[in-house]
């Protein structure tokens, strides 16, 4: 029985690639000033090849979270404070032309029709997930949205996980917890849900298959799959 479903947000919710890319290369190009050397050098330092506009398996971008990321640009942003460019790259994220992985609105309504409840833990602020999400017409739709910021902590850690369990009386065992990387899906085994992934972000199948239940090529086959489990339960 499943009673719940957690998402992870970039690379679940949105498609990873298509939506950061653009967002990353604009944040390098103002932090460097027009100087395509230094920001290259800052690309770098995040996994993002700024000529290519792709991001490196390890990116920090991926998957930890915007204290993470800033700490890894300031060694070359001599000045800068950690929290001036958290601040700076939360507000530019909040703005980010979102890529959709599927038509969310219609999938997250066929989901409620079922009883399920729907939750956001995100590696990124819960003010620029929010922003983010309300952008997109789906905020409203989940019943609970947390960031690292939250006071949970972040993924790979199970703290947000458990919150959303918490909130709402769900067992963890009845739980998906959705995602894109092994962050994702570690913190889903840790907080003893059932891990899904998905590759709508840049971790491939064989990255993801020995932490999940199963690995589906997006969030759109979610439906047919948690059937199938309904079945087989029978």
């Amino acid at each position: 029985m499943i009673t719940g479903i957690l998402f992870d947000k970039d690379g679940t919710l949105f498609d990873f690639q298509a939506t950061w890319s653009t967002w990353t290369r604009a944040l390098l190009n103002d932090l460097s000033e027009g100087d395509a050397a230094r920001a290259a050098a800052l690309g770098a330092a995040v996994g993002f090849d700024m000529e290519a506009g792709r991001f490196s398996p390890d990116s920090p971008i991926i998957t930890h979270t915007p204290d993470e990321i800033a700490t890894a640009l300031l060694t070359l942003l001599p000045g800068k404070s950690m929290v001036a460019l958290v601040s700076h790259m939360n507000a530019m994220s909040a703005t980010v032309a979102l890529t959709p992985a599927v038509a969310l609105v219609p999938f997250l309504d066929g989901l409620r029709d079922r009883g399920l409840r729907l939750g956001v833990a995100t590696n990124d602020a819960e003010s620029a997930a929010r922003a983010q999400l309300a952008s997109a017409g789906i905020e409203r739709r989940f019943d609970f949205i947390a960031g690292f910021d939250s006071g949970h902590g972040g993924k790979p850690a199970p703290g947000m996980l458990l919150a959303f369990a918490q909130a709402f009386d769900l067992v963890p065992e009845q739980v998906l917890m959705v995602g894109d990387s092994r962050h994702d899906l570690i913190a889903g085994r840790a907080a003893g849900m059932r891990p899904v992934g998905v590759l709508t972000g840049l971790a491939s199948a064989a990255d993801l298959a020995p932490l999940a239940e199963a690995v589906l090529p997006d969030i759109g086959h979610l439906p047919a799959w948690i059937d199938a489990q309904m079945v087989a339960e029978i």
